[in-house]
């Protein structure tokens, strides 16, 4: 008649700590407690398995809400518990929650540590105590392996989680700190022929993911379920360093291993440039990628300016049989001049053929001058002179500053004669001397400073132009042999803008520097002019008609 009902409470943080799925070395503690304690009677045990007592709120804990409702119904005495750290580690949270037991008639009990009273303010300050140094523990223990997480995964170790597609997990004989054999991760050669094509298609051929999607399900490439890979999982796909090689971790992350990489960094980049340009609406991609049409979205009409658009019509056409056939007509119109009549004073349209045909013309031959010079000694000798020049002069500005730090030595050192009284300078003299060197360097140096960020500018200004061209090179080998949607891409990055005139006079404005590099190969000796240069000379003030 006067034993006590006891509830007992078993936690653990993580799944791993479960063993076969129960928490024995808590539970045979607290039974053996509870025999030494003769008037106790175990009637419920409650487990959490992998669950928080930092991160998860009591609110939100199944097993503390259970113990409360049956607190209130009087159905126990006393609770039990290993440590007093198995109710929570949140010291905004749990000294509450264990004074509410205590208020609400229920004794709370570890078999460790003894019985949690509050009988005076002490008791309180060290029930608020112990909870404070547990919930400091326990962002201890999370720093620690957050920063070990972080140190493994520069190391370029898998720390775990989701594998992404296109690799698979591999024992190698990597032993963890436990001895145990881990898994690396590794290539899956059949999911990385899929990651490149989504890339290709992305970055070459202007597909966006919801055209990536669709394509996908119609070459038979779907998840294993037999669904459709989502446009989310393809934007995923395109935005992770892991197929570059990189292993993240949230902020940490590797360096590139070769091993694991996929696609190259400057893919990669590319592909970043261009979902941030499709985001922020920018027009590095052609509006229009399943279009007929080379260029859509940089084609404008050159006397209103406004843009012309692309329609199409239908023609039918009867062959001596009788059969009727139906024709597709396409067409660059200026839509200003259709609602406006006689204010823009240009043609109401333009044939797509024949204006395509003439840009195509013009972006072959284009391309056609950049592959025929040499690219890297046109810009080395273009920029040769500049970076001579910023070089001769930090030179000149070093050998000064070497000749006033000679010369403040010589002041310094003539102190000791005018203290010994054996130097025909005197003290003031001496020390204006010395300030007016120091003045004088400080003075130097900073224009060496600026002299040298001169030279790094002429330096990075020739890698970067180097760069440019070497994109031009590339475009200028792919440009005839790729897809129409490639061709449409290189349009749509190497011209900003085209503006058409009257029979069809043409004022080209390219993406790149394209006047820089044909000046450059005029002073370096480079190409002759040709009647097809003349042909593709972009309008001017002087032959723009009227």
């Amino acid at each position: 008649m006067n034993q006590k009902r006891v509830y007992c409470l078993y936690r653990v943080s993580t799944v791993g700590q479960v063993e076969k799925d129960d928490i024995p070395m808590q539970r045979q503690y607290c039974w053996e407690f509870i025999e030494r304690n003769l008037e106790w009677v175990l009637t419920n045990e409650l487990y959490e398995k992998g669950i928080s007592g930092f991160k998860v709120s009591a609110k939100e804990r199944d097993a503390i809400q259970e113990m409360q409702r049956d607190a209130a119904q009087g159905k126990f005495e006393i609770l039990l518990v290993y440590m007093f750290d198995r109710l929570g580690r949140k010291d905004d949270e749990t000294p509450f929650v264990v004074e509410w037991f205590v208020q609400n008639g229920i004794e709370v009990w570890s078999a460790v540590e003894g019985q949690q009273r509050f009988d005076n303010h002490v008791d309180k300050l060290l029930n608020y105590i112990r909870y404070w140094q547990a919930s400091g523990e326990s962002v201890k223990t999370s720093v620690r392996t957050k920063t070990r997480l972080e140190q493994l995964t520069q190391e370029g170790c898998f720390t775990g989680g989701s594998v992404p597609y296109g690799y698979k997990l591999e024992k190698r004989g990597r032993i963890n700190k436990k001895n145990r054999e881990v898994c690396d991760v590794v290539i899956d050669e059949d999911a990385a022929q899929i990651i490149r094509l989504i890339f290709h298609k992305y970055v070459c051929d202007g597909y966006g993911s919801q055209r990536l999607c669709r394509y996908l399900s119609e070459i038979g490439i779907r998840k294993p379920d037999g669904k459709n890979i989502p446009t989310t999982s393809i934007n995923r796909i395109i935005k992770n360093p892991m197929y570059m090689g990189v292993i993240h971790n949230g902020e940490a992350r590797s360096e590139p291993i070769q091993e694991l990489q996929i696609i190259d960094p400057k893919t990669f980049q590319r592909a970043q440039e261009l979902m941030k340009g499709r985001a922020t609406k920018h027009r590095d991609v052609p509006l229009n990628m399943s279009g007929h049409s080379l260029m859509v979205g940089n084609v404008y009409c050159g006397h209103c300016k406004h843009p012309l658009t692309l329609t199409t019509n239908g023609h039918k056409y009867v062959n001596r049989f009788g059969e009727v056939t139906r024709e597709m007509r396409f067409r660059y119109t200026c839509t200003y001049n259709s609602r406006h009549p006689g204010e823009c004073g240009g043609q109401s349209g333009y044939g797509m053929t024949k204006l395509d045909g003439i840009m195509d013309r013009i972006i072959r031959y284009q391309l056609g001058k950049v592959k025929a010079a040499s690219a890297d000694k046109i810009i080395a000798e273009g920029h040769e002179k500049a970076i001579e020049l910023a070089r001769a002069r930090c030179n000149i500005a070093s050998k000064q500053i070497d000749e006033k730090q000679r010369e403040l030595a010589d002041y310094e050192a003539e102190t000791i004669k005018v203290i010994r009284g054996q130097s025909k300078l005197s003290i003031d003299l001496l020390n204006d001397l010395v300030a007016k060197a120091k003045e004088e360097i400080v003075s130097l140096t900073a224009a060496l400073t600026d002299v040298q960020e001169e030279l790094e500018k002429c330096l990075a200004g020739a890698e970067a132009q180097k760069q440019e061209y070497a994109q031009l090179e590339t475009w200028a080998d792919i440009y005839a042999r790729c897809t129409f949607e490639a061709r449409k891409m290189i349009v749509s990055q190497f011209v900003k803008s085209v503006y058409v005139y009257k029979d069809y006079s043409l004022e080209v404005e390219f993406n790149v520097a394209f006047e820089d590099f044909q000046n450059l190969v005029a002073e370096c000796g480079g190409l002759r002019q040709t009647e097809l240069d003349i042909y593709v000379t972009p309008v001017t003030k002087e032959n723009r008609p009227a």
